[in-house]
């Protein structure tokens, strides 16, 4: 079953891991892959050996549930691919979540993860989010959840321990990587509507400062009004900020950047053969000629990496900010048996001119990093703001894309 989406997000929100054990504890049975080769026997009869083995002498009787081992084998299997960040193993409550964030929907702490190494790394908080108003930020590393040690956890474990019903609250202790500073948090789960498009006129400038928080379903058509509007005001450019936007649906990520482009491909899709496919602009942009800076960081992924490159690739805007997260993969999905299933990467996703995102992320023309405790502004803070106000926010990468898209107008 094909996924549009690009990068999975793990959104961690009320709920448990539900189901029936899916591998005998005695033998493989049904379950063993046709064709097996004597080498494929002998592995597979080593998982069963350690199965057995841990159900019959593990001390801790309690800890030896059969989901959770069913579950944490088969996240080895997925991480033992390499592909650190991207192919994953989702649980049905995973699935369900997904699929309300692509609605703009959601309820829990509202953080993206994701694996690096041992360690389990926020992607990006989501906007409105308990995380957010903590002030988590991308490439924060949790270490441990209600003082548990997470590290060298499977994700879909670390994800059990941070889900729970709404109102009930959760406590993270969060290190950042650069400082190597400790802090520790307490979240209250709740429920919150994404409003993935929200844009509004910068204090003192004819700059439309236009984030897309998330490309859900309906984002392009929603950006296209957006667009409209900007340009009816007689805007002389706009910032679009693609930060802590953790990607989304394919489509939605096309139809988003054909606004502001007239020709030429979105992107490139590369197969396991190596032939490449490209996904072309589609017409009838609305704003192809306005002036245009984008801003992106560490939480820029999937879906708004692709709008970022293709922008950059283009010629259309000057990028600002830090570098992407770097997610280069076509994901699709594999339903199994309990509802669970395998996101695995099937292609990679170039940027029009053939540069490789995967792992590597897409750098900005202007490199500006948000000063340490300094937030990034959203268009919902700025609505009555004056200048002097907005300066004091101290948003170095907004600052600076409106200077660039000023001194150009001059």
């Amino acid at each position: 079953m094909k996924t549009q989406r690009l990068l999975v997000t793990l959104v961690l929100l009320v709920g448990g891991l539900t189901g029936s054990m899916l591998l005998s504890c005695v033998g493989l049975g049904p379950f063993a892959p046709q064709g097996i080769t004597p080498a494929m026997k002998s592995d597979f009869g080593l998982m069963a050996e350690a199965w057995n083995t841990i159900r019959r002498y593990y001390v801790d009787r309690s800890a030896v549930q059969p989901r959770g081992m069913t579950y944490g084998a088969i996240s080895g299997m997925v991480e033992a691919l390499g592909d650190t960040g991207h192919s994953t193993f989702l649980t049905p409550e995973m699935i369900k979540r997904e699929k309300e964030l692509t609605q703009g929907e959601y309820k829990g702490v509202g953080i993206e993860v994701r694996m690096k190494g041992r360690r389990v790394v926020i992607v990006a908080p989501f906007d409105g989010s308990p995380a957010q108003k903590a002030g988590l930020r991308p490439g924060d590393v949790i270490l441990r959840v209600d003082g548990e040690d997470v590290t060298g956890i499977a994700l879909s474990q670390v994800a059990n321990l941070i889900l729970g019903p709404e109102g009930s609250a959760v406590s993270l202790t969060v290190m950042n990587p650069a400082t190597g500073d400790l802090r520790t948090v307490t979240l209250t789960r709740t429920s919150i509507t994404i409003e993935n498009v929200t844009w509004q006129r910068l204090p003192g400038s004819s700059v439309a400062h236009l984030r897309v928080a998330a490309f859900s379903r309906g984002v392009s058509k929603a950006l296209r009004e957006a667009l409209v509007r900007i340009q009816k005001e007689e805007m002389r450019g706009i910032i679009l900020d693609l930060r802590n936007d953790p990607g989304g649906l394919l489509d939605e990520a096309v139809g988003s950047a054909s606004q502001f482009l007239k020709s030429g491909n979105v992107l490139l899709e590369k197969d396991a053969e190596g032939r490449i496919t490209p996904v072309p602009v589609q017409s009838g942009g609305v704003a192809p000629d306005v002036p245009l800076a984008v801003l992106i960081n560490a939480g820029t992924a999937s879906a708004s990496e692709i709008v970022a490159g293709a922008l950059k690739d283009a010629r259309r805007a000057t990028l600002v900010g830090e570098t992407t997260f770097g997610t280069g993969t076509v994901l699709s999905q594999f339903p199994l048996s309990d509802g669970s299933a395998l996101l695995l990467a099937v292609k990679e996703w170039l940027t029009p001119d053939g540069s490789t995102i995967w792992h590597k992320g897409i750098a900005p023309k202007v490199m500006v990093a948000l000063a340490p405790g300094v937030s990034p502004s959203v268009p919902e803070s700025e609505r009555d703001m004056t200048a002097a106000a907005l300066q004091a926010t101290h948003d170095e990468q907004l600052l600076r894309a409106l200077s660039l898209l000023t001194a150009n107008n001059d």
